[in-house]
């Protein structure tokens, strides 16, 4: 979206900023200061190390600002295993909280679930080849923000490579919602007829994001039938805002493939678009981490993005999704593995989120 003429300079005290492994602290001057074998200024330091078990601070920096830009690539495997994407986990911290804010596998905040990449071309999230994780989600903070990546992956990592973009100075008045981002899984745990939590326990007032969805199919046939459900201010039994389907949710319909029919097999589309995307669907193991068949669970996702039609809230939440099937024999209950990403805005203080699961808890089927 090109910049309005009101932002074609900046208020009084607004200054860009740039923080990667060459300017850790965003100092104005201060890049592209390390030196190379080419020389001093000369691309001498592109990335920072991540031992296994360490923490990488991305951002420690004062306010008020805006964080606006993160970019980040990492291998998604090592010598001791595939699953670095659900090995590191994105944290963030704003005006110096004791809970994160933001606690997410690296890949499924970036709409890359399974510990797989997949290409996203959305206004939030693109992920471009090969790898390069891009969030454009304004995250605003008045006195301070940190922005760390953890790993509990079971090799170090010689090599992250960073940048994050944000304005500092900026105007963050008092009652500026700040941004959160929530990782649930309900791993085939969930009893027949009992919906996925995508979020809840939120108090305040503020506006929720979008939704990310990974899911591997526990079940025969189509899984995609469950209504999204948002509890918003004092709901109770009923909602006040629901979808009439996870596909259609994610702006797709008829089971994201090429034709409604038995034989020979359909084809599923996969597609990526501004607002909503069906980046994902696999059922082969393409880690080449065993020597025994490749065929897995069928592993489906699908992420939306409420920036056209907001969903606001000014004192609670709760987000769901059913896990409703069908055939040709009609409807029926399912219990998938099904792990979400919810992104939203609200006014702190926030609850505590639940904890999340170790890493060996957060491997893909």
């Amino acid at each position: 979206m090109l910049p309005a003429l009101s932002e074609l300079a900046p208020q009084p005290g607004v200054r860009s900023r740039s923080i990667n492994a060459e300017n850790r602290t965003g100092a104005f001057g201060g890049g592209a200061s390390a030196s190379s074998d080419l020389g001093p200024g000369r691309k001498g330091s592109a990335w920072a190390a991540l031992p296994a078990g360490g923490t990488l601070d991305l951002v420690d920096i004062d306010g008020p600002g805006v964080i606006r830009h993160i970019w980040i690539t990492v291998t998604d495997r090592t010598e001791a295993g595939p699953f670095v994407l659900r090995d590191l986990v994105l944290r963030a911290w704003w005006d110096g909280e004791e809970e994160p804010s933001v606690e997410v596998p690296l890949g499924d905040f970036f709409c890359n679930g399974f510990a797989t990449r997949a290409l996203v071309t959305s206004e939030p999230i693109t992920v471009a080849p090969t790898g390069g994780m891009n969030s454009y989600i304004p995250m605003p903070f008045r006195q301070h923000a940190r922005l760390s990546l953890t790993s509990e992956h079971g090799a170090d990592l010689s090599h992250v490579f960073f940048q994050v973009d944000l304005t500092t100075g900026d105007d963050v008045p008092a009652d500026t919602p700040y941004f959160h981002a929530q990782w649930r899984r309900s791993n085939g745990t969930t009893a027949l007829g009992e919906d996925h939590i995508v979020l809840d326990g939120v108090r305040g007032r503020g506006r929720y994001l979008g939704t990310y969805v990974a899911l591997a199919s526990l079940s025969r046939f189509w899984w995609g039938e469950g209504e999204v459900k948002f509890f918003v201010d004092g709901d109770d039994t009923l909602p006040s805002l629901c979808s009439t389907g996870l596909e259609d949710y994610a702006g797709g319909a008829w089971a994201f493939q090429d034709e409604l029919r038995a034989n020979p097999e359909p084809v599923p589309l996969t597609f990526s678009a501004p607002y909503f995307g069906y980046p994902f669907c696999s059922s082969r193991d393409t880690t080449g981490a065993s020597e025994f068949i490749h065929a897995v669970a069928p592993m489906h996702a699908v992420y939306r993005w409420h920036l056209p039609d907001p969903i606001w809230f000014e004192e609670d939440l709760r987000v769901t999704v059913q896990q409703i099937g069908t055939w040709d024999h009609g409807l029926f209950e399912r219990s998938d593995d099904i792990s979400t990403v919810a992104y939203w805005y609200q006014t702190e203080p926030h609850a505590p989120f639940p904890t999340l699961p170790t890493a060996a808890a957060r491997i893909p089927r």
